[in-house]
């Protein structure tokens, strides 16, 4: 796992533009406020272009790269196409499935089950309907992690869009822990499942 991801705290800020088929994300180390990773979806199908542009948008299947800003492979997400629920797939580095993610029927809000690699449900991912803050839970009712749109240690010249948001990771989490992986990818895919 890339080192990069031991730290708690990140900065999300995606690239805003009209008529863009593609979401694509810088990550900041809020801390020094210098770009640490990109995020991207960079091979596009023609058809998947077309329908990003309907009403169809949430159902076209994605396949992002999340690297370090020298180009180093950090984990890809990968969707088909979803026609009701979703069900992601994280791999690491070296393209080895390392978790899932399976949408919550129902959920008021928006909410998916992180899975590991054995499916094994290791926390849940839930938010907060008509807002902007998410959270990551044990079944114990323990905090992971959050995302929010607010963070009072930050700039507000980072805050001039609606697309920016930060996530604090809980230092609880191990700085080894395949958890760490698939809370960055779970964070990407908040904009693809349930916010589009």
């Amino acid at each position: 796992m890339n080192p990069i991801l031991q730290k708690n705290i990140f900065f999300v800020k995606e690239h805003v533009g009209l008529f863009k088929a593609s979401s694509n994300f810088d990550i900041y180390d809020p801390t020094s406020q210098q770009m640490i990773m990109t995020c991207r979806e960079e091979n596009l199908g023609f058809f998947t272009k077309l329908f990003r542009f309907t009403d169809y948008k949430r159902m076209t299947p994605f396949d992002i790269t999340i690297k370090t800003a020298e180009g180093a492979k950090v984990i890809a997400v990968r969707r088909g196409v979803s026609l009701f629920l979703s069900t992601v797939e994280v791999l690491d580095e070296n393209d080895m499935v390392i978790g899932k993610f399976k949408q919550k029927f129902f959920s008021i809000g928006g909410k998916f089950e992180v899975l590991d690699a054995q499916e094994r449900s290791l926390c849940m991912l839930k938010g907060h309907w008509a807002s902007w803050d998410f959270k990551f839970v044990s079944s114990d009712n323990r905090e992971f992690a959050s995302v929010s749109k607010k963070w009072s240690g930050f700039g507000k010249e980072f805050f001039t869009s609606a697309d920016n948001y930060v996530l604090q990771i809980s230092p609880d989490v191990p700085e080894n822990s395949p958890l760490r992986q698939l809370i960055l990818a779970a964070v990407m895919c908040i904009d693809f499942v349930l916010k589009e």
